[in-house]
């Protein structure tokens, strides 16, 4: 798949098969996150994958809990309550691959870093044929003390992005995009 395809054609899937991700693959997709850049070649990345479908529904009920506890008021604050509420509702949408990137070096960059690396992985996935979804309901909950504790995440590491990786029962559809706001100086 050449790039700007790959790059035009990536969704946010949400809808998978019960199809599983074989280790290779996902080893495929871990390479190629690897590839970003980072800041001062520090390569802080981290992944810790996730398939074992008990431990993703037990993720999913304590991150809901979670966000429902320390959500602060404002205008999703009802959208919030609704979804998260709903205990049919699984947020990694029931795939059967997480990929949690976190950072295990202490610096400024480590987000950005750790986000390129999911871009990347992102990317790669949709040219495997795999869907990926950025989980952001989980982030919190997998970077606080009780999220590191169940994935045997050290304290330091930092979690930043929640992949799902899948194969998709359909692709969404393409999202039309608003027009860029450019800025041209000299």
């Amino acid at each position: 798949m050449e790039l700007n395809e790959a790059i035009a054609g990536r969704r946010s899937v949400r809808d998978y098969t019960r199809e599983p991700v074989d280790e290779r693959s996902v080893h495929q997709l871990i390479a190629a996150a690897m590839q970003a850049p980072s800041a001062m070649n520090e390569q802080p990345w981290t992944f810790t994958v996730v398939r074992d479908a008990a431990l993703l529904d037990r993720i999913s009920q304590e991150a809901k809990r979670h966000l429902l506890a320390t959500a602060s008021a404002g205008p999703q604050a009802e959208h919030l309550q609704t979804v998260l509420g709903d205990t049919s509702f699984q947020i990694f949408y029931r795939a059967p691959v997480l990929v949690l990137i976190s950072g295990a070096a202490a610096g400024p960059w480590i987000s950005e870093d750790c986000a390129l690396a999911a871009e990347n992985l992102m990317l790669a996935a949709h040219a495997a044929g795999l869907g990926s979804c950025w989980i952001g309901f989980a982030q919190s909950y997998l970077n606080s003390p009780a999220g590191k504790e169940l994935l045997g995440i050290p304290a330091a590491w930092a979690p930043v992005a929640p992949i799902i990786l899948g194969h998709p029962k359909s692709m969404p559809p393409p999202i039309p995009r608003k027009d860029a706001q450019v800025r041209w100086i000299g």
